[in-house]
């Protein structure tokens, strides 16, 4: 096993919280209770993306990883490993298709998912974002967690109520994303890379959880109790789709979540929704950087998005380790 990386008494305690909201394996468990995530992504131009962050999902434990795309990009991400179960129902224009119909479809799903992630290879589509944007209303009567990055960021920009007040949503914008997102909601984050700013809009948006991806990431609902900074070491290669590997981390420490917070299991502590909600989106930006950590220490340079995933399990491993109880 690789040697921890140096961290911070802070991280050491919220890493202990983090392993709170992890299921043991227990034989009285069956397939599907240690996580169902879904990545809705995946279009003619974009496969890897949402492949990434459903391996991630997968690699990090996750019992059953789905992507719904289009038909398309399915037979390409089909291709990619057998272990992902890929669903060609989204269509992109032109498409005689009504959103109507693709989006019951989707949501049809929903039912048998404990998280959601949008956005991986998402693209901005107008039927693609129209279905999406459906799609998210319909989670959110449900209460099903979201993971929103890339282009459902750009939908959210474009109609920031789908989400504002959903307490149960994570946003994981890029510095860029981050500043369209500021703009289109009236948050003035002008010279702020921190802190400050990912509060600002964190509140904004009715108290959502804002990952702000960076140098350190910042973690916030907007309430001081729930703003966090993941500081871990990470890599120095930023090649594209390591975000991907963020999102997929979430979406099963959120399957997770579910299973604490209904007491699947003899746990530790009573943690409310508000805390382990930001224990998931933390525990995702922990894990991913210490994938790029690793990865880059193996590949410099030439490191790209498939070296992080393969590197989930040892950064689980390394940071959180497995319980007694899974051990045979």
């Amino acid at each position: 096993m690789p040697d921890q990386p140096d961290m911070s008494p802070a991280t050491k305690e919220l890493l202990k919280k983090v392993r709170m909201i992890v299921p043991p394996m227990l034989e009285k468990f069956h397939k599907g209770m240690l996580g169902r995530v879904a990545v809705i992504g995946g279009s003619e131009n974009y496969t890897g993306a949402p492949y990434f962050s459903a391996m991630a999902s997968a690699r990090l434990g996750a019992d059953l990883s789905h992507v719904i795309c289009t038909p398309p990009a399915a037979n390409v991400i089909k291709t990619y490993s057998p272990n992902l179960m890929v669903h060609p129902i989204m269509r992109e224009s032109p498409s005689s298709t009504p959103v109507s119909s693709i989006a019951t479809t989707v949501i049809a799903m929903l039912t048998h998912l404990h998280s959601l992630v949008i956005g991986p290879g998402l693209g901005r589509d107008e039927l693609m974002q129209s279905t999406v944007a459906e799609v998210i209303s319909a989670a959110r009567e449900k209460k099903i967690p979201l993971v929103l990055d890339a282009d459902a960021l750009w939908l959210i920009q474009q109609k920031p109520d789908l989400i504002r007040g959903y307490k149960e949503c994570v946003l994981t914008p890029n510095v860029v994303e981050f500043g369209r997102l500021a703009q289109a909601v009236g948050v003035d984050t002008e010279g702020d890379t921190g802190r400050k700013g990912c509060q600002a809009l964190a509140n904004a948006l009715g108290g959502v959880m804002v990952v702000r991806k960076g140098g350190v990431d910042w973690i916030s609902d907007g309430t001081d109790e729930w703003t966090v900074t993941g500081d871990g070491e990470g890599g120095r290669k930023r090649s594209g789709g390591q975000g991907d590997t963020l999102t997929g981390s979430i979406g099963t420490l959120l399957a997770w979540r579910n299973m604490y917070l209904e007491k699947a299991w003899d746990r530790e502590g009573d943690m409310g929704r508000e805390e382990t909600l930001m224990l998931a989106a933390w525990g995702g930006s922990a894990i991913t950087r210490e994938c790029s950590r690793l990865a880059f220490m193996k590949r410099g340079r030439s490191l790209q998005a498939s070296d992080l995933t393969e590197e989930v399990p040892v950064a689980f491993e390394t940071l959180i380790g497995e319980k007694e109880e899974s051990k045979l």
